[in-house]
């Protein structure tokens, strides 16, 4: 028989695990829809275009900000094509198993430290598994079946050798993914990434800030490549080649095509997100603690925990917005590869660094020990 104090304990959990659920996927989705906007004025910004600026309500435009509102509503009511010869069950499925991976991968995302309210302390994250790192690969991984099924199940050729460039596109770049995170793991010691965020709240000297970036410089670089190779965006968009008529969503309309869209644009959220917390202290503020700032020298200035949390929530949501932008600037200024090209650059040349950056780290642990 549960007590009422009992009760009320499992009610709050309820609530507050709600709470987040609702607050950061909403926001992340609301990013995510904004960001298809600023593809669009990015790319007119390079070109020394205007870019979208016409979708207006009352007659305000607000430069192109109803824009995103305007094509969900296009989407939401253009005809919902399948090809005759299409497998009908897999031909529906497969936008589901594009997008549901993405949205789930947030749920690992330490979006903060936690805020103490109504006397409970809230963790700001939705999940924080012990092995969170091998939970994301594993995940992030189930997103291969929605292209390849795309392909295959639309019984088109075209579509199904999208398909394939897609399928070993991303289970290429899937190794180096892993590879390159291994090295945090042997530099922190732990696969949760709220317990790597908070490794990285330490000071080197006295004074540097233990972000991934300044522990793992190379992995950086290595993880940022894979990563936007395996969301299949420019330079390596090779399973979406307009210029070759193929693609392994070709044969899809309406909202099914907006759902491949979306999962894309999600992706390139969470890819900023990633960065941001393995690499760039997530939520960490340097010399911001929970209980103010802690400057070298024995200076400090007390705050509030709930103002502490807010700052360290913005440092976080700053952070991702950056990387957002950058890959927005790479999709804009690199060209494509060649199919060839994207495999030797995966197996020839980020694989064995990726394994030289692992036994580096090794050596270097072994000698500061």
């Amino acid at each position: 028989m549960t007590t009422p104090a009992l009760n009320t304990d499992l009610l709050l959990f309820a609530a507050a695990a709600a709470a987040k659920v609702l607050l950061f996927l909403g926001g992340a989705m609301g990013v995510t829809a904004l960001l298809t906007l600023a593809e669009r004025k990015v790319s007119a910004l390079m070109q020394d275009r205007i870019g979208p600026n016409r979708a207006a309500i009352a007659g305000l435009t607000l430069n192109g900000l109803f824009h995103p509102v305007a094509d969900g509503l296009k989407m939401l009511f253009k005809e919902d094509f399948r090809p005759a010869a299409a497998d009908r069950l897999l031909f529906a499925l497969a936008p589901v198993l594009a997008l549901a991976p993405v949205l789930t991968l947030f749920a690992f995302i330490p979006f903060g430290d936690y805020v103490m309210l109504f006397g409970y302390q809230l963790d700001l994250c939705v999940a924080d598994p012990p092995l969170g790192l091998f939970l994301l690969l594993a995940v992030s991984g189930l997103s291969v079946y929605g292209t390849f099924l795309a392909g295959w199940a639309s019984r088109s050729n075209f579509a199904l050798l999208g398909a394939l460039r897609a399928a070993a596109q991303m289970i290429s770049y899937e190794v180096t993914l892993g590879l390159t995170l291994a090295g945090l793991m042997m530099v922190y010691g732990s696969a949760s990434l709220q317990d790597i965020v908070r490794a990285q709240g330490a000071l080197i000297w006295g004074w540097i800030p233990a972000w991934g970036i300044v522990t793992q410089p190379f992995a950086f670089v290595l993880f940022l490549t894979a990563a936007i190779a395996a969301n299949k965006r420019t330079p390596f968009d090779l399973a979406e080649g307009e210029s070759e008529i193929i693609g392994y969503f070709m044969e899809y309309s309406s909202m099914r095509f907006a759902a491949f869209m979306f999962a894309e644009f999600a992706e390139m959220l969470l890819i900023a997100a990633l960065c941001a917390t393995l690499f760039f202290g997530g939520w960490q503020v340097p010399f911001l603690y929970e209980t103010g700032f802690m400057l070298p020298g024995g200076a400090a200035l007390e705050l509030p925990q709930w103002v502490t949390a807010l700052m360290q929530t913005g440092a976080f949501a700053l952070k991702t917005l950056f990387f957002c932008w950058l890959q927005l600037l790479l999709r804009w200024t690199l060209p494509r590869f060649r199919f060839d090209q994207l495999m030797s650059l995966c197996w020839r040349r980020l694989l064995p660094l990726s394994i030289a950056n692992i036994l580096a780290t090794g050596a270097a642990l072994l000698a500061l020990r």
